[in-house]
């Protein structure tokens, strides 16, 4: 392994495992209350939904055209949509107590939990082939590789927090949240190294711009199916749209500094 494909495998790493800092931030309230829950929901779901459209979607339009790259949106979504369809409604309710909790209280934690499974699935597959573009980025500009390295970490945090909220609401417990989070994360020096060990010899702009079209399909289904209604859901709907337009600002701020 010659130095610079180490430093870029170690970029990807520090960018993809800074949603861990998203997940301390989550875990620093014992008990998050609605208003909490609301604005974090409302905040992850606008991070994910600007991110779709301004970052992921027009790379795979650039590298693929307009239509073929919006097909691949769609598929996208169409794949989250039977990932859904296919999931029972009491998924991975065996962690949950019924004798000790009112029937809405556990479906509740039932919506929840499954909310932060699936955005740790939306955000480990995003990070997957965000990996592989940051590995190649870094490996042929390491200046350019630093610079989305920072884009991509900021990015990430946020997206800890999608993970971690949710899980610990629903679960109560801390080291789920963590792992949850950081396991999202970890897709993205796996990717990283697979482009190093594998794909490096055929990775192109049209293979990251399917990729990276089909993940904005999933992230947008996951904010639109997942995220936003059970941000509404606590009551507090002006909350709600509070976080979602400043998930979409942070979002617009950070890659407008780093441009």
């Amino acid at each position: 392994m010659t130095p610079d494909v180490g430093f870029a495998l170690l970029l990807s790493a520090l960018a993809g495992l800074s949603t861990t800092i998203g997940s301390l931030l989550a875990l620093f309230v014992r008990k998050p209350g609605s208003r909490l829950m609301t604005l974090t929901l409302g905040f992850s779901g606008g991070v994910m939904i600007l991110v779709s459209f301004v970052e992921l979607l027009p790379v795979g339009i650039d590298a693929l055209g307009f239509a073929p790259a919006n097909l691949v949106f769609f598929a996208g979504m169409i794949a989250m949509f039977l990932i859904d369809a296919l999931i029972p409604h009491d998924y991975m309710a065996e962690h949950h107590h019924p004798e000790t909790e009112n029937g809405r209280d556990a479906a509740v934690k039932n919506r929840l939990l499954k909310t932060g499974m699936f955005v740790a699935l939306g955000l480990g597959i995003h990070n997957f082939p965000e990996g592989m573009a940051s590995f190649a980025t870094a490996l042929s500009d390491p200046q350019l590789g630093i610079a989305i390295a920072i884009a991509i970490a900021i990015h990430n945090i946020p997206e800890g927090l999608a993970v971690s909220a949710p899980v610990y609401a629903a679960t109560g417990s801390r080291s789920k949240a963590f792992w949850w989070s950081f396991l999202s994360g970890v897709a993205e020096p796996v990717g990283a190294l697979l482009a190093a060990v594998v794909l490096l010899p055929f990775l192109n702009d049209a293979m990251l711009g399917g990729l990276f079209s089909a993940v904005a399909g999933i992230m947008v289904f996951i904010s639109i199916d997942e995220l936003l209604p059970l941000s509404r859901a606590y009551g507090e709907e002006h909350l709600s749209i509070v976080g979602i337009v400043l998930g979409m600002a942070v979002m617009s701020l950070s890659l407008w500094v780093l441009k």
